[in-house]
């Protein structure tokens, strides 16, 4: 007794020394003083009336029969009567943390680990708000420098309670502290602390980390390893990732561990992740042979793999060597068919997805109804995406916010914003908050209707209710108001947005820029640039295509020039649009070995002349009646796929009309017939126009009467041709 006496009135000598020194005689001696335990009022009393007065307050006394009734019961319920923060503000931080310091060595030795954390995780969570140096509690919670090894069990717990309330240089350091003692801490907590580092992207210390288990132990297990080749995967550029995860299983097999079926699905999801779904195909297939596990995990990642690269007749076949494996496909399999075959806009196949689902006796998620209904909805099959809606109801599924939001987008796009806003009363009624993207999808209905008033008021009401508007909600608001003519609204507006912090892009400002060119208001355009690089918002290819387009319809190729060599200075990458403007700035100024050289430019820096490009600079050569050259780029065009459409045909049979070469105009316009693209009224024109002036007449009639029995309504210009009048359009 008087050793336990002793040891209360023991004085802190410094903060890296415990306070308290809990010998293994002082245990022995309390379990063996039976009325100690005795948990009487009168046994307290007796207690107290024996032992010498402390120096310590009295209410200090409250707490030893609380720490013996803890030896005795070893009863959480007496342990956790007091939290450590109301111990210290009665009785003082030395104190209090002695007093618990013995308790959770009580508990770590009788192995009771979830007591352990929970009176830990208390003083942690103080000691961290009252800004107590935590990297001392390594050193006041050691139970004895002379028998480190009963305090391995606290460090332990100490480590998980560092690292589960991200406080993860505590860890490490108790960590490194334990090492020094002699302590080894359990591997299975150094897993736990590795995941954390892992999961908080604490790059500078995994690496360390690992390195230090492999050198000095504990040695890594299976479960080690495995979370270093996820984090391989995740936080590591994708070849260097897959080399050193690579790398990572062959230390398995070397270690003598047994890789998991956690291990290997890891590995595929990683390959998957990189790009390399077929290495993970054929890993499977293999592992498969060698009777080596495998689960559905392992078979989704390759499917969802697929499915990204839009090979979705790949992952379908996957599926059924899924089964044909013996490995049961689950919701997950399903749902990343179900979304890929949407987005490809093959409902069908979502349906009878669905169907193979519930033969199987696998209940759709509410994942796989939304994917469903966002298929639907981009087939304008709104009626059916309604039907599998309230259909959920008699699934098990709970209705969310994104499968209303996708439904509410699907009216707004088909512009049924009245059905939009009833479905989204009834969201509300079910307690479910509307988005940024359901109000987006309102704005952009009351858009598409020209209804812009209406927009704006659901762009006021979304402020107002602290919804946060996203950059594209921002855009349409902008774009709606140009469409409206309010110039000076947009640009108080834009304003007003970069001012509250909206996130604004160069679309953003283009919105204005394509309106005041296309009202031959380029100049004015051109002044935005330095607003924009003023709001730290750089310009991009979308502007100054724009611009250059505006200044070249206003035929001011001199400026649309400045602008094109400006971008070529600022480094900004160029696309097809593009370069198509300026080829046609100089297909209409008649430089057309600046235009070629313009479109040889784009194809050598990788990008591929579309329709537009090529018929532009088709047109260019035909005016400036360099056919053989027009037709080499009409040749060229069909070898690369690039179908020539009503243009680009009318462009070469007017060329060759004007080169008078009948024979090759006309058997264009019978290849026109043939591929099946439909002449306009240009096209006649042209040809009627030759035949009259050199006085093939009859031909020119005959070609005028076969132009208006095939629906093609001559004009004005055709009339002036044929000497006829303009009412001569209604005749036979």
């Amino acid at each position: 007794m008087l050793l336990w006496c002793g040891l209360l009135r023991r004085k802190v000598h410094s903060q890296r020394q415990c306070f308290f020194r809990f010998h293994s005689s002082v245990s022995s001696a309390l379990m063996l003083e039976d009325h100690v335990f005795d948990e009487s009022p009168k046994s307290y009393a007796n207690f107290f009336i024996n032992m010498p007065a402390p120096h310590v307050p009295t209410t200090r006394r409250e707490l030893f029969p609380l720490v013996a009734r803890v030896f005795k019961s070893l009863s959480w319920t007496v342990a956790s009567e007091i939290r450590f923060g109301s111990w210290v503000e009665s009785h003082g931080f030395s104190h209090s943390v002695n007093c618990f310091r013995i308790i959770i060595h009580v508990f770590a030795l009788a192995g009771m680990r979830l007591e352990v954390f929970a009176l830990l995780r208390d003083v942690v969570g103080f000691c961290s708000e009252a800004k107590y140096d935590t990297f001392e509690l390594f050193s006041t919670l050691l139970d004895s420098p002379h028998h480190v090894e009963r305090s391995a069990v606290v460090f332990d717990v100490l480590i998980k309670v560092f690292a589960s309330n991200s406080m993860l240089e505590n860890a490490l350091d108790v960590f490194v502290n334990a090492k020094h003692v002699g302590l080894e801490p359990d591997i299975r907590v150094c897993n736990f602390l590795l995941k954390c580092l892992v999961e908080a992207n604490r790059l500078e210390f995994v690496g360390w980390f690992f390195e230090k288990l492999t050198a000095f132990g504990p040695l890594p297990n299976i479960y080690t390893y495995t979370i270093m080749m996820n984090f391989y995967y995740n936080d590591v550029g994708c070849d260097a990732g897959m080399r050193r995860a690579a790398v990572m299983l062959g230390k398995i097999y070397l270690s003598g561990e047994k890789p998991t079926v956690v291990t290997y699905s890891t590995y595929i999801h990683g390959l998957c992740k990189v790009g390399c779904v077929e290495a993970a195909l054929m890993l499977i297939r293999n592992l498969h042979y060698e009777n080596q596990p495998l689960n559905s995990h392992s078979f989704n990642a390759v499917i969802y793999g697929y499915c990204k690269r839009g090979e979705v007749c790949e992952a379908l076949q996957v599926l059924d060597e899924m089964k044909s494996s013996g490995i049961l496909p689950d919701v997950y399999s399903y749902s990343i068919l179900i979304n890929a075959f949407c987005m490809k806009g093959d409902v069908v196949k979502c349906l009878d997805l669905m169907e193979e689902m519930e033969l199987s006796q696998i209940k759709p998620s509410i994942v796989s109804y939304t994917s469903l209904i966002h298929g639907l909805c981009k087939k304008n099959l709104m009626q059916n995406a309604v039907d599998i809606f309230h259909s959920i109801d008699a699934s098990s599924c709970k209705y969310d916010q994104t499968v209303y939001e996708t439904l509410i987008d699907g009216f707004c796009i088909q512009g049924d914003v009245d059905s939009a806003i009833k479905l989204l009363k009834e969201m509300i009624s079910n307690n479910l908050v509307p988005t940024a993207f359901s109000c987006r999808s309102l704005i952009r209905g009351f858009c598409k209707l020209g209804l812009f008033h209406q927009a704006l008021e659901v762009f006021n009401t979304m402020l107002q209710d602290g919804i946060w508007p996203d950059t594209i909600t921002c855009n349409y608001i902008l774009d709606g108001s140009c469409r409206e003519g309010h110039f000076k609204e947009a640009l108080t507006l834009l304003e007003d947005f970069q001012e509250h912090g909206f996130n604004l892009n160069p679309h953003s400002y283009n919105a204005i820029i394509y309106k005041l060119c296309k009202e031959s208001y380029p100049e004015r355009a051109l002044e935005l640039l330095p607003r924009m690089l003023k709001r730290n918002v750089i310009p991009a290819v979308v502007n100054y295509s724009t611009l250059i387009s505006g200044f070249a319809k206003q035929s001011n190729f001199k400026k649309a020039v400045i602008l094109f060599t400006k971008m070529v200075k600022d480094g900004i990458s160029f696309n097809a649009a593009t370069y198509t403007i300026l080829i046609s700035i100089f297909s209409r100024n008649r430089k057309m070995h600046e235009a070629y050289g313009i479109f040889k430019e784009m194809r050598e820096r990788g990008l591929r002349p579309d329709q537009i490009s090529y018929t532009t600079l088709i047109a260019g050569f035909c005016n400036n009646r360099e056919m053989k050259k027009a037709w080499a780029l009409f040749e060229e065009m069909s070898r690369e796929g690039c179908l020539p459409n009503v243009i680009t045909y009318t462009c070469l049979i007017d060329g060759f009309c004007k080169s008078n070469r009948i024979d090759l105009a006309t058997w264009l316009f019978d290849k026109m017939n043939r591929d099946s693209v439909i002449p306009d009224v240009v096209t006649y024109t042209v040809l009627i126009a030759w035949y009259h002036k050199h006085g093939y007449i009859d031909q020119a009639y005959k070609l005028y009467d076969e132009m208006k029995a095939k629906g093609v309504l001559p004009d004005d210009i055709t009339h002036m041709v044929l000497g006829l009048k303009a009412g001569a359009i209604q005749e036979g």
